[in-house]
C-alpha cells in the first residue's frame, strides 16, 4: 500500500511535483494531472482542493496522512500534492488502485 509514497518522492526528486500555493496555481493552470490529498487535512484545505479540482477537472485521492505524505515528499506539513508528470500519475494512480 505504501508503494504510492515511495512514487510520490520519486516524482518530487524528478521535480514533478507541486505542494503548498502552487499547488493550486497548478490545477488552475491545468498542468497537475493528479493530486494527492491527505485524510487528515482541515476540512478547509480539503474543500479548497477538492473543489478546484472538480472545476479544472483534474482527478484527485483522499489518501494517507500529512507526516506520510510529507515525508514521502521530503517538505515540511504538507496536506496534498499535485502530481505534473502524467507517467507519474498514472502510475501512482494504478498503485491506489483509482
Amino acid at each position: 500500500m505504501n508503494n504510492y509514497l515511495n512514487l510520490l518522492g520519486l516524482a518530487t526528486r524528478a521535480r514533478s511535483t507541486v505542494s503548498g500555493e502552487t499547488l493550486i496555481k497548478g490545477i488552475q493552470s491545468k498542468n497537475v494531472c493528479f493530486v494527492v490529498i491527505a485524510l487528515d487535512a482541515s476540512e478547509n484545505a480539503k474543500k479548497k482542493i477538492t473543489d478546484k479540482c472538480q472545476y479544472y477537472g483534474v482527478d484527485y485521492v483522499l489518501i494517507g496522512d500529512t507526516v506520510s505524505i510529507s515525508r514521502a515528499i521530503g517538505k515540511y506539513n504538507r496536506v496534498a500534492v499535485g502530481i505534473t508528470n502524467a507517467g507519474f500519475a498514472k502510475k501512482i494512480k494504478d498503485e491506489i488502485g483509482g
